[in-house]
């Protein structure tokens, strides 16, 4: 669907107003303005320009907002087309607002809101669409589209956590990095210049950084070229199954973050499944589309051998029980979930837990990561200090006697 800027008159009040809706056509676009009481005067195809390109991804909390106001405006008992075109016309983000203009339209043209939702699926994946499924299926859209607020609300804060604890060490490792390079390039060369001048040897350590000095200087371009390459190359990699399968183990098992990607994978799961399983969603169902929403390719297959073993008539405790990547309690609640009728609530508690076990691992890592970036940073400085600064002293002492 495109936009569409238009000019017309109110049919009741004789006013002129100026807008934009989202229509397969300028045709399609005239037939919407006069079924909401408008007479078309002029539509015209918007142009956003070349850098609408890039620039027209609906964000997560942009995403979030729109959940949570359309289960506000629904919840409170307004028509469903009414609460989108007061969302759109809320909306100051333009890619959002074209989004919901564009979901009113379908809405109007006599699909559901499902329907409308899965012409999206760069914005809306499987979990929100089958939520939205069963909450017009039973009659509660405004429960699951505040449930699917609040999960969405808890992802993104967890994610949000979890790149903040990462930022700091990543800026520290960088200003490394930068200062070593600063070293090699400006700094040694002079010391050796200083070394020729005075016609002494230079020490084997100081010999190993004049080296790797003028590496640096001659092969700057091969340097970028490799580190470009090897980027690109690791990309390339990730996008088949193989580096998929590799790169999601290496988060589950790299040392010191093992544990937080664990519980983070753990919590996800439990509480997609036990949103889907509260709202009617078959078993098997929520937890093919639990897996997905992990998005951890080897945790997944893990979900995917457990719904084998659930729809050969195995529970979903035996199912879950005994698997490298789910950690014990889910099982455990499950279980307890099977004996009291309520396994969505005791998955529901699962998640609960890992949410704030995963809060304790991120403040803990934040405090690890202090004294070993310190470590680091010591090293680095007692390796400059032995063969930049003792050279020099030595020379200056020698100048002396």
């Amino acid at each position: 669907m495109k936009r569409y800027n238009y000019k017309a008159k109110d049919r009741k009040t004789g006013r002129v107003v100026t807008g934009s809706v989202q229509a397969e056509s300028e045709q399609a676009a005239g037939r919407i303005l006069v079924d909401q009481g408008y007479i078309p005067q002029k539509v015209n195809a918007e142009d956003d320009g070349f850098l609408s390109k890039f620039n027209n991804k609906v964000s997560t909390k942009a995403r979030i907002a729109f959940t949570r106001q359309l289960a506000t405006l629904v919840g409170a008992g307004l028509p469903l087309s009414n609460s989108l075109h007061m969302i759109a016309e809320e909306t100051e983000d333009k890619p959002t607002k074209a989004l919901v203009e564009e979901i009113a339209a379908q809405v109007e043209a006599g699909r559901t809101l499902h329907d409308a939702f899965a012409k999206h699926p760069e914005v809306f994946n499987k979990v929100y669409l089958s939520l939205i499924a069963a909450g017009e299926a039973s009659g509660t859209l405004d429960v699951s589209l505040a449930r699917l607020a609040k999960q969405q609300e808890k992802d993104a804060n967890m994610i949000s956590k979890i790149r903040g604890a990462m930022t700091y060490p990543i800026i520290v490792l960088l200003v490394i990095i930068v200062v070593v390079i600063f070293m090699m390039v400006q700094v040694v060369p002079q010391v050796e210049n200083l070394y020729d001048d005075l016609g002494e040897p230079l020490p084997q350590m100081t010999q190993i950084m004049v080296g790797i000095s003028n590496f640096v200087v001659d092969y700057w371009w091969m340097i970028l070229l490799i580190i470009g390459f090897l980027a690109w190359f690791f990309v390339q990699f990730k996008r088949t199954d193989m580096g998929a399968k590799a790169w999601a183990k290496f988060k589950m098992n790299v040392p010191l973050f093992k544990g937080l990607f664990l519980r983070l994978y753990n919590a996800r799961f439990a509480r997609t499944a036990q949103m889907l399983l509260s709202a009617g969603v078959p078993m098997l169902e929520a937890m093919g589309i639990a897996g997905e929403a992990v998005n951890n390719i080897v945790f997944e297959d893990q979900i995917v051998q457990a719904s084998t073993m659930v729809r050969s008539g195995k529970p979903l405790s035996v199912a879950l029980k005994g698997r490298e990547y789910i950690m014990p309690l889910l099982p455990q609640m499950a279980a307890t979930g099977e004996q009291s009728g309520k396994i969505d609530e005791m998955l529901g508690r699962a998640a609960q837990v890992y949410e704030d076990e995963l809060d304790e691992r991120i403040a803990a890592i934040s405090t690890m990561i202090e004294p070993i970036l310190m470590v680091i940073m010591a090293l680095m400085a007692g390796f400059i200090v032995m063969a930049i600064l003792f050279p020099i002293y030595s020379l200056v002492s020698k100048v002396s006697a």
